[in-house]
């Protein structure tokens, strides 16, 4: 059966989404019911469009895809790229870095002071650093 946001949840996911700037849906809804339930989490979007499925909620992959880049957009989620074919999307937006575990596919959150970058060179006129990210990857010894 669909996750059904309603009540108190479904109206501080609405709200959450029209103060990003995003009009809430009912895809969008649902789908933010399952990202932002209970704590911090790392999702592909494969994962997430099967999650929904064996929530009996009816949306595409192509939609699930839209949507996180859609919240990543607005600043609810922060995107992680671990390989060219594959990422992750984060609903932890603080400062914070990651480790990623090679055969799991799984990422762990590093605390962001537990890191220090130094030596980031000075970028081209015109532009300005957002963030650097960091991925430590991780193998069974």
């Amino acid at each position: 059966m669909a996750r059904k946001l309603r009540g108190k949840g479904g109206e501080k996911a609405a709200e959450r989404l029209r103060e990003a700037g995003l009009r809430p849906t009912r895809q969008r809804l649902e789908l933010a019911g399952l990202l932002f339930c209970d704590e911090d989490r790392h999702l592909s979007a494969e994962s997430l469009h099967a999650e929904a499925q064996e929530a009996g909620i009816k949306v595409s992959l192509a939609t699930v895809y839209n949507t996180l880049h859609q919240f990543t957009n607005a600043g609810l989620l922060r995107q992680v790229v671990v390989d060219a074919a594959r990422s992750y999307f984060d609903t932890n937006i603080g400062d914070h870095q990651h480790f990623y575990c090679e055969g799991e596919g799984r990422l762990i959150d590093i605390p962001g002071d537990a890191i220090a970058v130094s030596g980031v060179p000075t970028p081209p006129r015109g532009t300005e650093i957002d963030r650097v990210d960091v991925v430590i990857r991780l193998r069974r010894a």
